[in-house]
C-alpha cells in the first residue's frame, strides 16, 4: 500500500515522558505482537522493563494508531505476507517473537516463515492462546452482534469499563476487534499442522482465563521440535497486565540465561 514503509511496522513506542531505553551492544531483539483490537502502544512500557540486554520493539499492525487510516486485514496469511519482509530486514542475527492471544497465532506462523529464510528466531512465547492446531472452541465472536461482542470483551477485562461506556470510542473500536477476531476464528494452517516448528516455545497464560484452559496451552508443546515450557501465572486472559515483574522476569531468564539458550 502506497505510504508503508518497513518503519510504518515497527514505530517508536514508548510513554512521552520516557526517555530512549540505554541498550547493551549485543542486545537480543523481541518483536511483539499484540491481540485483538490492540496496536503497538499495549507493549509501550516493555522496551524500559526489559533493557539493557533485550531490545523490546511493539509492532503495529494495519488499521490501529499510527496505520488507522489503513484497512484492518481479514486473514492470517494475508498479514504474514506483508509482515514477513519488513520483520526480515528488521531483524538481526539474534531475535525473538512475543505474541498475546491472535498476536501468538502471528508469531508461530512468522517462525515457520523466518526459519524457511534462514533466519530462524532464539525463542517464540505464545501468549493467552491455545495450539491453534486444536479445533476452535467456543462461539465465534467476529458473528456476533455488536451488543453481544462488547459485553464478550468486557467480560475478558482486557478494555477499560470506561472506554466501553463511550459511544463513539466503541464505534471506533469495534470494525478493528471484529477484524482481527476474524483473523484468529477463520484461520487455517498454511503448512501441515504435524510440521513442527525448529524453534524453542514459552506457552504463557493465565490461570483463570475463560477462554484458554492449561490443556490447550500446553498444547503448543506438540508445534515444536526443540524445547518447550509452560509459565501460569495468577489471573485471567490478560494475566500480563496484573503481571508484569513476573512476565519480564520470564523472558530476561529465557533469553539472558546462557544455560537456557539454545
Amino acid at each position: 500500500m502506497t505510504g508503508v514503509t518497513d518503519e510504518s511496522w515497527f514505530p517508536p513506542c514508548r510513554p512521552a515522558s520516557a526517555p530512549a531505553p540505554t541498550l547493551d551492544a549485543k542486545a537480543i531483539q523481541l518483536f511483539c505482537l499484540p491481540h485483538a483490537g490492540a496496536g503497538a502502544s499495549a507493549y509501550r512500557d516493555w522496551p524500559a522493563s526489559l533493557a539493557p540486554g533485550i531490545e523490546a520493539i511493539p509492532v503495529q499492525l494495519p488499521g490501529r494508531e499510527s496505520r488507522h487510516r489503513e484497512p484492518a486485514r481479514l486473514s492470517a496469511a494475508e498479514l504474514i505476507t506483508e509482515l514477513s519482509g519488513p520483520l526480515a530486514r528488521r531483524a538481526g542475527p539474534d531475535f525473538a517473537l512475543f505474541g498475546h492471544s491472535m498476536g501468538a497465532l502471528l508469531c508461530y506462523e512468522l517462525a515457520h516463515v523466518m526459519s524457511d529464510l534462514g533466519k530462524p528466531p532464539r525463542h517464540v512465547f505464545v501468549s493467552g492462546l491455545g495450539g491453534p492446531h486444536l479445533p476452535f472452541a467456543g462461539p465465534l465472536l467476529h458473528e456476533k452482534t455488536d451488543d453481544d461482542l462488547i459485553a464478550a470483551v468486557a467480560d475478558l477485562e482486557g478494555t477499560s469499563p470506561e472506554v466501553l461506556a463511550q459511544p463513539e470510542l466503541v464505534e471506533l473500536l469495534l470494525p478493528l476487534l471484529r477484524a482481527d477476531l476474524t483473523v484468529w476464528e477463520t484461520y487455517v494452517p498454511r503448512r501441515s499442522s504435524a510440521l513442527r516448528v525448529p524453534v524453542p516455545i514459552t506457552a504463557l497464560g493465565g490461570r483463570r482465563d475463560p477462554g484458554v484452559s492449561l490443556e490447550r496451552l500446553s498444547a503448543w508443546e506438540s508445534l515444536t521440535s526443540a524445547d518447550f515450557r509452560l509459565e501460569v501465572f495468577d489471573g485471567g486472559h490478560f494475566y500480563h497486565h496484573d503481571a508484569p515483574d513476573g512476565v519480564a522476569a520470564v523472558i530476561r531468564k529465557t533469553l539472558l540465561d546462557s544455560t537456557l539458550v539454545q
